[in-house]
């Protein structure tokens, strides 16, 4: 099954503040997702987050993690976070 990927505004906001190479693996990383937006694998680093609901997932990404959850075959995409010491994943 073939998923759609679709991104919150806060998302692109925090996104076009990054330099070019760092949006280009973001953007890799989330056409990774189109195939299968469960499933940890390579270059598709997926973590389910507990205790959320909806259930949301997020992807590493080096030192970011993107932040999201899925309905039927969307996934929506609803932050960007870079990774701070400590936070446990």
């Amino acid at each position: 099954m073939a998923y759609i990927v679709r991104v919150s505004k806060k998302f692109q906001q925090k996104f076009h503040q990054f330099p070019d190479k760092i949006q280009n693996q973001i953007r890799n990383a989330l056409n990774e997702l189109q195939e299968d937006p469960y499933t940890s694998r390579p270059k598709c680093d997926v973590k389910e987050l507990k205790d959320t609901h909806p259930k949301k997932h997020r992807l590493r990404i080096g030192e970011y993690r993107v932040i999201y959850f899925v309905e039927k075959n969307t996934v929506k995409i609803i932050d960007l976070i870079k990774r701070e010491r400590g936070m446990g994943d």
